[in-house]
C-alpha cells in the first residue's frame, strides 16, 4: 500500500513539472507563430549562382 503513496506523488510531481514547463513556454512566446516556420521552407526563393 505504501507504494501507492509514491506512485501518487511522483505522478503529481511530474503533472507539476508539465504543467510548470507548459506556463514557461507561454509566457516566452514558443507558442505564438506555430504555422509560419513550417511554411516558411515552401515560400523562400532559391538563390541564384552568378
Amino acid at each position: 500500500m505504501e507504494i501507492m503513496y509514491v506512485m501518487i506523488g511522483l505522478s503529481l510531481l511530474m503533472a507539476i513539472g508539465f504543467l510548470a514547463a507548459f506556463i514557461w513556454s507561454i509566457r516566452t512566446g514558443q507558442q505564438d507563430d506555430l504555422v509560419t516556420p513550417s511554411m516558411r521552407i515552401l515560400l523562400e526563393e532559391k538563390e541564384q549562382k552568378n
